[in-house]
């Protein structure tokens, strides 16, 4: 790796995410070590370490560094977590959670960005992140429960069976609303199944598939 990138890497933490309010030392260390610009499409590799969202193909975009952290910071996994992750694209996020947790499942639809990120996790020896091929709005169905469900697109309204996997004691991060004014948002769930949402930041990224507000038409 070179000095410049090692410099530019280091710039992205210290000038982009610590000053987005992201100060948990856990999550600026997995942001500091997994290898960015190893995920980033090769037509965008010059770009990795800037404060943009990167296309991925298939309208679907790679978060700004700012959001990576600020999602990675408000779910805060443990060691002893399980994390679902809904939206694999690139990968980036994904190996970040598997740095924090004890195990990450990621859903992508697009066979071909599944693949590429499978390829990007294995090269950077990340052992306990798994990819899936799944529609997850209206297709996908986990059969378990998971401690972390983190949602990399936009829903214009959050499913309401999403909530029933996370776990008792768990959290749900999605990005909710219409661009270009979504929220992302944090669901928490008690250990009576009673859940609390408190809003974190406004954003605007592309919408799932299945989760766009309908069509308005206007005369």
């Amino acid at each position: 790796m070179t000095l410049n990138v090692e410099l530019a890497r280091h710039n992205m933490v210290e000038q982009q995410v610590r000053p987005w309010d992201v100060l948990d030392s856990r999550v600026l260390e997995a942001l500091g070590s997994v290898p960015r610009e190893a995920f980033v499409p090769a037509a965008h590799r010059a770009l990795a370490f800037a404060d943009i969202g990167l296309p991925l193909g298939h309208g679907e975009v790679m978060m700004k560094p700012v959001i990576e952290g600020r999602v990675l910071q408000a779910v805060a996994p443990a060691m002893t977590e399980s994390v679902l992750e809904v939206g694999t694209g690139s990968g980036f996020l994904t190996a970040c959670l598997a740095r924090l947790a004890a195990s990450v499942h990621s859903v992508e639809q697009h066979a071909d960005l599944a693949d590429a990120a499978r390829a990007s996790l294995l090269a950077a020896r990340v052992v306990n992140a798994t990819v899936e091929v799944a529609e997850a709005v209206s297709g996908f169905e986990p059969k378990r429960q998971y401690d972390v469900v983190v949602v990399t697109g936009a829903v214009a309204a959050l499913p309401e069976r999403w909530r029933e996997w996370v776990r008792p004691g768990g959290r749900l991060l999605a990005i909710v609303g219409e661009s270009p004014a979504q929220r992302a948002t944090l669901l928490t769930r008690d250990a009576g199944g009673q859940w609390t949402e408190h809003g974190l930041f406004e954003t605007d990224l592309p919408y799932l598939s299945n989760a766009a507000p309908p069509q308005r038409f206007v005369l």
